[in-house]
């Protein structure tokens, strides 16, 4: 009996709060939703935020130290869960941006043209924010693959949740595609580490794998390339890419918000502790690999973004479809630059202090292309010509939400973002890496300042007479006000105390 009660942990509730509590606001909505008639539906959204915000709240306790839970009775030092400060900022930003693309949410599924059926969107995006919160805690792989999947699933139906929309369901399809191959490339690679080191644990495996036998070794090695293209596809990183642009632009736009800065946390944050924590001693492999990644996927993202031309009729959401894989080219620099850098939590903390950047800002975009996509179904970017003149605090922030992105003053926050990322290459010693970024900034330059040109250029002719129905339209409903707002707060703020990101990014560190 005693035997038998040692095998039965005590669970660290505190510690696996966050992503707890978001699934279980998940679950209550699913089931609120069986009772509430059609005309008290709106109140799901206003729950969701709640527990959205509730999840959030739930890191304050974390910040005394750190904490873990589903530990090996034999060593407890080897666990499953870990709450420590890398894992905290990234459910921060995690669950930040779940909360943004929420508010977002509550304004599209109000129009009546959107045919979203209220109850399952919540519960979807609930159970997918559940799941990205889960995975930067994840310590052994198992855990790891269950919470990208939690994150994942969901994520597919929210893309095609638009019913008859032949768009939306040929984006979640490509989606779903790329998503299961990622999934099913990164399990043999898992099971091949497996074989070779007899554990699922990141501490151990980093341990195991060093002393793998001849006859292993060469398992090894392929499980751990194997690992590694899979979460490329998850971070959309080149040639991992093709899905990116018809996805966002195929999916409700809240949803292509949510993938833009949610999903890219979660490929991320499982990329860097499969490279960092488990495999140290494969650095020589996994550290070029990502350069040469990082390289080629700024360099096409930009490329794509730069074919979106402002004086014709290409879609904003596409444009920024194409900047976010640009963006991860330059989030998997300093990852790379991991591999060869003396101090790897340094370059660790560059990745996530622009994540948290790139967060807020495109965050930002998206809020300003919901507010224009209300009037404007197609959402081109010449739909944006004289956004200044009817809505001119919009077109202000989407200005600046574009520079911070371009990395050009007033948004400060972009400059300082970037500058971080490119002393992480070249204290690694990888120069070429800072050349080809410094020409990729400056190619982003070009299609960032054209847009930020057309919001203040005068609208052509003169307005047509509003009708009541559209004048509704115009007004900006307090939720999309909420997340324009705060992610213009947000940039402005850091724009003015860019330390304090650093400071933040600091702490996350193993």
């Amino acid at each position: 009996m005693s035997s038998m009660s040692s095998l039965v942990q005590s669970v660290d509730w505190t510690a696996v709060a966050p992503p707890a509590v978001a699934a279980v606001v998940a679950l209550a909505v699913l089931v609120t939703d069986l009772f509430l008639g059609e005309r008290h539906k709106a109140v799901l959204g206003w729950i969701s935020l709640a527990g959205l915000a509730a999840a959030a709240l739930m890191l304050l306790p974390l910040l005394d130290g750190d904490r873990a839970t589903f530990c090996l009775t034999g060593d407890p030092q080897v666990c499953s869960y870990t709450a420590d400060r890398f894992t905290l900022v990234i459910q921060f930003l995690v669950l930040g941006g779940a909360f943004v693309a929420a508010l977002l949410s509550v304004t599209a599924l109000k129009d009546a043209e959107r045919n979203l059926p209220e109850g399952e969107f919540w519960f979807l995006l609930l159970s997918s924010a559940a799941g990205a919160a889960l995975l930067p805690a994840a310590r052994d792989l198992a855990t790891l693959i269950v919470a990208l999947e939690v994150a994942s699933l969901p994520a597919f139906a929210l893309v095609g949740i638009r019913h008859g929309d032949s768009r939306s369901s040929e984006a979640a399809l490509k989606f779903f595609l790329s998503s299961v191959t990622a999934t099913a490339v990164s399990l043999m690679g898992i099971s091949f580490v497996y074989a070779s080191t007899g554990t699922l644990h990141l501490t151990r495996i980093a341990e195991r794998i060093q002393h793998v036998d001849g006859q292993f070794h060469t398992l090894a090695q392929t499980g751990v390339v194997l690992t590694l293209v899979g979460f490329a596809f998850k971070t959309a990183a080149v040639p991992f890419h093709f899905w990116v642009p018809d996805t966002y632009v195929g999916a409700p736009l809240p949803v292509a918000a949510y993938l833009s800065v949610v999903g890219k946390a979660v490929g991320f944050s499982g990329l860097i502790l499969v490279t960092v924590v488990a495999l140290p001693s494969y650095a020589d492999v996994w550290g070029p690999a990502l350069a040469v990644l990082a390289a080629l996927t700024m360099t096409v993202g930009n490329v794509g973004a730069l074919r979106q031309r402002a004086d014709r009729a290409f879609s904003a959401v596409r444009l920024l479809a194409w900047s976010s894989v640009g963006q991860a080219g330059y989030l998997l620099v300093p990852i790379a630059a991991a591999a060869y850098a003396e101090d790897t939590r340094k370059a660790i903390g560059s990745t996530v202090a622009y994540a948290l950047m790139y967060a807020a800002v495109n965050l930002g975009a998206f809020a300003v292309a919901a507010l224009v996509g209300r009037t404007r179904t197609l959402n081109r970017i010449t739909d944006y010509r004289g956004l200044y003149a009817s809505h001119p605090l919009a077109a202000l922030f989407l200005a600046f939400f574009l520079l911070c992105l371009a990395g050009l003053p007033p948004g400060v926050i972009g400059l300082f973002a970037k500058v971080t990322v490119f002393s992480a290459a070249v204290d690694a010693g990888l120069g070429w890496l800072a050349v080809v970024m410094a020409v990729n900034v400056v190619i982003a330059l070009f299609y960032y300042l054209q847009w930020t040109a057309v919001l203040f250029r005068a609208p052509e002719g003169e307005p047509a007479p509003v009708p009541s129905e559209a004048a509704e339209k115009l007004r900006v409903p307090a939720p999309l006000t909420a997340a324009i707002a705060l992610t213009a707060v947000l940039g402005i703020v850091l724009s003015g105390a860019p330390q304090l990101v650093l400071r933040f990014s600091a702490a996350a560190l193993f």
